[in-house]
């Protein structure tokens, strides 16, 4: 079946390639370091050792920040291999790692051909692979075994549906699954699923995602934001998916009767300007992000356009309450932890299957509300935007929904000792 799935990817690439350089109209990353890709890579810049994370996109790249963080200050005589598939993650990964120079080296995984990645595992060399959430792929599988290469699968996490879709390839996922050297799940119910498939030893750590500390520049950046909008309200939508801005921007129904700023960061900057024009076309005043500078938000805007990287942080800290995108359309969920991290009340819709036991939890502890469609949100923002004392209230119960499930960290560290030793 391996074969088979192999020769697939073979005869794919060029509509891969295709696709890759279409893509990079938009987004010029994806026309860099192209090779990469493909298994070909420059001459290393180091000798040291290498502990090989892999973080596809940005929300698992920010999600390993504090583990990459831990093995660096645990392992100073080794190297982090930080590897993505897009280029916004691997942008994530330069903006958060940078600063240790040479010590966290990036590229591309290439593409899941046994010859392709078997030239990255022989030019790298890794010492132990870290895959991060539910990146798990055959052929990674494969060649990380045949290269003697131990593979964790860290804050592990794999929802009903996607446990579904495993099953119907059992034949390609049950190997891979039962390669991985052990798996450390969020939650119980994950761990289930996860043994469902076959994989040897999978302990429960919880969720990483609750170690991450709001970088206090981005704290500093969020209070300057906010003193730029002035004494309104903010409702900030975050990390919106393609079809919620319309759900939103109808459910607001023009002016806002509050005199409220509303906040909208699409999740894939590919798409910030088809937002700006859809902003404009339902008859809204805009202001970007990216044109405001040091400037004041000007009192006639309604719609602040939230189109620069690496700022999530920043927006939390400024608004009064966070609805969190990919929720209102079945498409899963985003995270809704950094939010809780700054004490902000928390709004979801009716899709978070990709974040069910994190969500739930979150509601039960008072922290968040779910609601079923966006007219429902926007009426319950606005009330909650008017309501002072319940929401104070809900910020405080989402800051300690946050710190009650921190160490997810240190419990993955202890499965990682023994695997480098």
């Amino acid at each position: 079946m391996r074969f088979l799935y192999s020769v697939a990817w073979w005869l794919a690439l060029p509509i891969v390639l295709a696709r890759l350089w279409w893509r990079g109209r938009k987004e010029p990353g994806y026309r860099q370091h192209m090779a990469e890709r493909f298994g070909f890579y420059g001459k290393r810049t180091t000798t040291m050792p290498l502990i090989w994370i892999h973080a596809v996109s940005v929300g698992e790249t920010r999600a390993a920040q504090p583990l990459i963080e831990a093995l660096l200050h645990a392992y100073p005589a080794h190297g982090i291999l930080l590897t993505h598939m897009t280029a916004t993650g691997r942008e994530t990964g330069h903006t958060l790692f940078g600063k240790h120079g040479a010590r966290v080296m990036q590229s591309y995984l290439p593409y899941d051909t046994g010859w392709m990645v078997g030239r990255f595992l022989r030019h790298f060399s890794p010492r132990l692979c870290v895959l991060m959430e539910t990146e798990v792929w055959p052929n990674v599988m494969a060649q990380c075994a045949r290269y003697r290469v131990p593979v964790m699968l860290a804050n592990a996490r794999l929802s009903e549906r996607s446990l579904g879709k495993a099953k119907r390839l059992a034949a390609l996922m049950t190997e891979a699954a039962r390669s991985l050297t052990c798996v450390a799940a969020q939650t119980e119910a994950d761990a289930a699923r996860i043994r469902k498939l076959g994989a040897p030893l999978v302990q429960v750590t919880g969720s990483i995602k609750f170690d991450v500390t709001p970088p206090p520049e981005m704290i500093a950046q969020g209070a300057l934001l906010r003193a730029r909008m002035g004494q309104r309200k903010v409702l900030l939508c975050a990390s919106t998916r393609e079809g919620e801005e319309t759900l939103i921007l109808d459910a607001l129904g023009g002016a806002d009767a509050d005199n409220g700023l509303v906040v909208i960061v699409p999740r894939h900057p590919q798409r910030f300007d088809e937002v700006a024009s859809m902003i404009a076309s339902h008859g809204f005043k805009l202001q970007r992000r990216s044109a405001l500078g040091d400037k004041a938000v000007a009192p006639d805007v309604q719609i602040l356009l939230g189109d620069s990287m690496g700022e999530m942080f920043a927006y939390y800290e400024a608004c009064d309450v966070a609805f969190i995108g990919g929720s209102l359309l079945p498409l899963g969920g985003q995270n809704l932890i950094e939010a809780c991290a700054v004490g902000k009340p928390v709004l979801v819709g009716p899709h978070t299957f990709n974040f069910s036991a994190v969500s739930d939890d979150a509601i039960e502890a008072g922290a968040a509300l779910r609601l079923d469609d966006a007219p429902t949100m926007i009426d319950c923002a606005r009330k909650l935007l008017r309501d002072d004392a319940e929401r104070v209230r809900m910020g405080r119960q989402a800051l300690a929904f946050a710190q009650q499930h921190r160490g997810a960290t240190a419990r993955t560290m202890a499965l990682v000792a023994p695997l480098l030793h």
